[in-house]
Parts: structure tokens; sequence; C-alpha cells
């Protein structure tokens, strides 16, 4: 009888795997560099920055949905997405609010309804409660809300497509410590999220209550308590791999490095600022361009105090490339945009009209597709293979013996 032990198995297998063909090794090839996901979320939130037309804007939000619908794990992180969008509402709906108690600084001629007006101080003057409701007014404040609302949607984009702890890898070794403290503190929160659900279902199975003060203070102890020994579990953990532990450089490369790196950054703020406003824009972009150069090198030669090695990094390819270029391609394309026509990005109130929607800029919104096209999506979940049930007796017999008028011959 032919042997059938594991080796003969395996040689005779045509569909056999090499060992670097391992299902964690074929799901890292549909990985992407993280950075690249984050270049391409910042690309749209600036272009989302750059314009209050609510048409572009909700063009903008459907093109980071669609691209994390079509390329969202189900890891944990990928579920943050939701959040950030219901958080976008939130603050389109307080906008709103804000602008119905207080007012808005936009004058308007349509009155939609009269609240009861507040007499107010001297000393609190340009500040009101309640009185008249402008459509203008409240247009205005949608259109500023949906563009808060389209900035936190392109973060939460970049949080649900990005592995934190793969991003932490990428980062230079001066943010090692800071990228740690945000890393964990991204991982533990699902983690306290599951472990309110699982708490508040156990107590409902046993017909105690789950909500009001008792149910919090009775689930909330347990929750602290489970975070506190997985923080000492991480400290220890953190301790034994070495974490913490800095090199010997000398105090003139630490003197330069924090002169850089702070003037660089004071650098980056004016720049910024300069670039944003009407009359910044011949010193802007040079100051901006001046302190970011300071701030990467008083990064690079700060990285020198944490010594780091990366197992198995992440490369960046092609597709990483083309990421990244399309989110800055978007940013540009809007700025440019604003440049040559205002108007059509940034709609007027008064007189009240209905915004158009411009073609070139939306255009350029669309080009944030191309992640959807250049990566692909992850990979199917595996279905487990169904194992045919054991013939039973009968079933055995009645195979046996299929002609019973043979069988008496």
């Amino acid at each position: 009888m032919a042997s059938h032990g594991p080796s003969a198995c395996g040689a005779g297998d045509p569909r056999g795997t090499r060992p670097t063909d391992s299902p964690h090794h074929r799901h890292r090839t549909h990985h992407l560099h993280p950075l690249a996901w984050w270049l391409w979320a910042l690309g749209l939130g600036t272009a989302a920055s750059r314009t209050t037309n609510p048409l572009l804007l909700a063009l903008l939000i459907a093109v980071a949905g669609y691209v994390v619908a079509t390329h969202r794990t189900d890891a944990p992180w990928a579920r943050s997405y939701t959040a950030f969008v219901k958080l976008g509402l939130a603050v389109l709906v307080i906008r709103l609010a804000f602008a119905v108690v207080l007012g808005s600084p936009v004058p308007g001629t349509h009155t939609l309804l009269t609240l009861p007006e507040v007499p107010l101080p001297d000393w609190a003057q340009g500040i009101r409660l309640g009185g008249r409701v402008t459509a203008e007014g409240l247009l205005f404040a949608l259109y500023d809300g949906l563009r808060l609302a389209a900035l936190l949607i392109c973060v939460g984009a970049a949080n649900a497509l990005a592995n934190p702890a793969r991003l932490l890898k990428s980062l230079p070794g001066a943010l090692y410590e800071a990228g740690v403290a945000v890393v964990v503190a991204m991982t533990f929160a699902p983690h306290l999220v599951a472990d309110v659900q699982r708490l508040r279902a156990a107590r409902r199975l046993r017909g105690r209550p789950d909500r009001g003060i008792r149910g919090l203070l009775q689930v909330g102890l347990p929750v602290l308590e489970g975070a506190l020994e997985r923080s000492v579990a991480l400290a220890a953990a953190m301790d034994s791999r070495g974490y913490g532990r800095t090199a010997e450089v000398p105090a003139r490369v630490r003197r330069t490095t924090a002169a850089l790196t702070l003037g660089g950054l004071l650098g980056v703020c004016a720049g910024t600022y300069g670039v944003l406003t009407a009359a910044g824009g011949t010193y802007g972009l040079p100051v901006l361009l001046t302190g970011l150069a300071a701030a990467l090198t008083g990064l690079r030669l700060g990285g020198r105090r944490s010594p780091r090695t990366r197992y198995r990094p992440d490369p960046w390819g092609v597709r990483a490339s083309l990421v990244g270029a399309s989110g800055a391609a978007v940013a540009v394309l809007l700025v440019l945009c604003e440049a040559y026509d205002p108007v059509a990005l940034h709609p007027t109130v008064v007189p009240l009209t209905a915004p158009d929607l411009p073609l070139w800029p939306a255009a350029a919104l669309l080009v944030g597709l191309l992640p959807s096209f250049a990566v692909p999506g992850p990979p199917a979940p595996a279905t487990p293979a169904k194992v045919p049930a054991p013939a039973t007796p009968t079933t055995a017999a009645a195979a046996t013996v299929t002609d019973p008028g043979k069988e008496d011959a």
C-alpha cells in the first residue's frame, strides 16, 4: 500500500505553497503604505477648506466615502469612519443651532422666524441671544458647517484606511514616543467600547439595570479596572523591549535640533497663515517651505537620540505614489480654481441664490477616486471548506446492493 505521509502529500500536491506564501504574507501584499492614505486624505481636506460650495463639498464627501467603502477592511480601526461621519453631522447641527440662537453676521432680508431676544449688558455688545433668524444667515451657517463636516470626514477616511501600528513604523525617530502614545490611545479606544457593550449585555441578561447613574457606575468600574490591567501589561512589554532608552548625543547637536524644530514649526505656522490670507500671499509660500525644510531637518537630527530598527518596513511603491499624488493633485487644482474663479467656489448668500456646480472644480475632485482603481481592494475572507458527512451504514449497504434481482440470481 502506498504511503500517504506528510512528505508524500507535500511533494505530490500541485497546489503546494512555499513558506513565503503564508496567509499573512499574502494579506500584506494588499496593504498600501499608510502615509499614502494620509497624504490622500489631507489633500482632500485641503480642497474642502478652499470652498464653501455645498455641491462641491457633497461631491468630495461622496468621493471619500466611496474609496472607504471599497478599501475598508474589518479591522477595529476601520470602524472609526462611521464615528467621524456622526461627528461631522453633530458639528453641522451645532453650527446651525448657534446661528439660530446667537444670530449671524450676515445681513438678510428673508426672515424665517423671530425668537424672543434677551437683553444683554453694555459690555456684551456684538453678541445677541434670540432675535430675527434670516434665511441668508442660516444658509451661511449651513455652508460653513458643511465645510467643517467635510474636513472631519476626510480625517475619518484616513483613520479607517491607514493601519495606525504600521503608520507608527513610518514616523521619524524624533516623533516615535509621541506616535506610540497616539497609537496606544487609538488602539485601546475600541477595547473600551467593546468592554462597555459586553458588560451592559451581561447586566441585561442578569436582570440588572444598565442605564442611569447606578448602571454607569457599576459598568464603569470594571471597564477602568480592565483598562488599568492592559496599561500595566503594555508598560511591562514596552520596558522589556527597551522603549524610552535614548542614545548619547552631544549637547551642540541637541541645541541645533531644538532650534531647527522650533523655528521650523513657527515658520510653518506663519507660512500657513500667509497662504490662507490674501495679505500674505507674497511671503506665505516661501516662509512655509523654509519652515517645513527646517522642521524636517530638526526631526532628522532628533532621530539620532532614539535608535530604532524596523522589522519588515512598508515599501513605498508605485501605487502609494499614485494615491499620494491624487490627493495632492486635488488640493492643487482646487487652489488654482479658487484663484481663477473664486465666486464658483464661494457662492454668495446675499442676494439669496442657488449654488451652481462648476465643471472644472468638480472634475478636479473626481481625481480623488484614483485610489479606488489603482489599489486593489482587501481580500475576501476565506470560507471554510465543507467536510462531507460520513456515510451511514444504510447508505453504504444501498450503494453496495444496487440491483436486488441480480443479487438473488
